[in-house]
């Protein structure tokens, strides 16, 4: 970038304050905020005449209000497809774990308190012949499902439409019409699909009280489309038997009834972090700006649902 263009950096992890970000608006041509940036309609309004193009360092635009930048005639790109494998890759590392209890026996052996193999400590369950629930079928659901099979793992997924059946037979995957009825039959569920009004919150008391008792919920998606309270009192009243979490409502705040349930493991977003993946999203920002700068519709544009 530096070498393309008169770019102001942020050499450090870091985030710009609100002031901070307000005043890179008003003097620059492309804003490239992270995921953690939230660029409002307030600051949008407030851009100076010279921004044309929000080049986001990421797949999500939640954190980007479309409609605002769209008024402004500000063009918006996000880095689709980089992170996917990544991402998929920590979730099936949480779908292993939590019903193998897998936190605990780290957490047994590095107090000391191990005091060797037993017929019956630390029983988990496995993963053969258990149904996977998947909600949100797109690019990383897919990867999910692709490495679930290997383990035997029954594949079921809602989504806003069924995927084609060529692409069904592959994964060896169900189609579930009624969300409802996907998380009543799941003996592990992931959630994989964007945070929107109708997705926030969306994992309430009801829902989890749908789940089969033991079951296992995973969530490497957004924090928000979760009832962290009702995920916390299915939890204790050991409705589930234990959650893999990436991302939290209130990052990077953690609840500390979630720090301390024994079969919990609490990640701190690291989904999309490898060095491949994050030198991939940032040549991804790179060629959106070049085709922008050039007069060009840029490859990754995202286009306002609401258009």
């Amino acid at each position: 970038m530096a070498e393309l263009y008169d770019a102001v950096l942020n050499p450090t992890d870091e985030a710009f304050s609100r002031n901070q970000l307000a005043q890179a608006m008003r003097d620059c041509d492309v804003l490239v905020p992270t995921v953690t940036d939230r660029i409002d309609r307030e600051l949008i309004e407030q851009a100076g005449e010279r921004l044309g193009l929000i080049a986001s360092f990421g797949a999500g635009t939640d954190h980007i209000d479309l409609r605002a930048a769209r008024d402004r005639g500000i063009i918006v790109t996000n880095t689709p497809g980089v992170f996917t494998d990544d991402t998929a890759d920590i979730t099936m590392e949480m779908i292993i774990g939590v019903p193998r209890r897998v936190r605990e026996g780290i957490a047994l052996v590095r107090r000391g308190e191990w005091s060797g193999w037993a017929p019956s400590k630390l029983l988990g369950r496995q993963l053969g012949g258990k149904t996977l629930g998947i909600v949100g079928m797109g690019r990383i659901g897919q990867a999910v499902a692709y490495r679930a099979k290997a383990f035997g793992l029954e594949i079921a997924y809602h989504n806003r439409k069924p995927l084609p059946r060529a692409i069904e037979a592959m994964f060896g995957a169900r189609y579930v019409e009624n969300i409802d009825d996907l998380i009543a039959t799941s003996d592990i569920l992931t959630l994989h699909c964007p945070e929107t009004e109708a997705t926030h919150g969306f994992m309430d008391e009801r829902r989890f009280g749908l789940m089969p008792p033991g079951a296992s919920f995973i969530n490497t998606a957004r924090g928000k489309l979760v009832d962290q309270e009702a995920l916390i009192a299915a939890l204790e009243s050991g409705k589930l038997a234990g959650a893999g979490l990436d991302v939290y409502p209130d990052e990077p705040n953690v609840d500390p009834r979630l720090l301390a349930h024994p079969n919990v493991m609490t990640l701190p977003h690291i989904g999309s972090a490898t060095a491949e993946g994050r030198e991939a999203s940032g040549e991804k920002v790179i060629a959106n700006i070049r085709f922008w700068a050039d007069g060009h519709r840029p490859p990754d544009q995202v286009l306002d649902a609401l258009v």
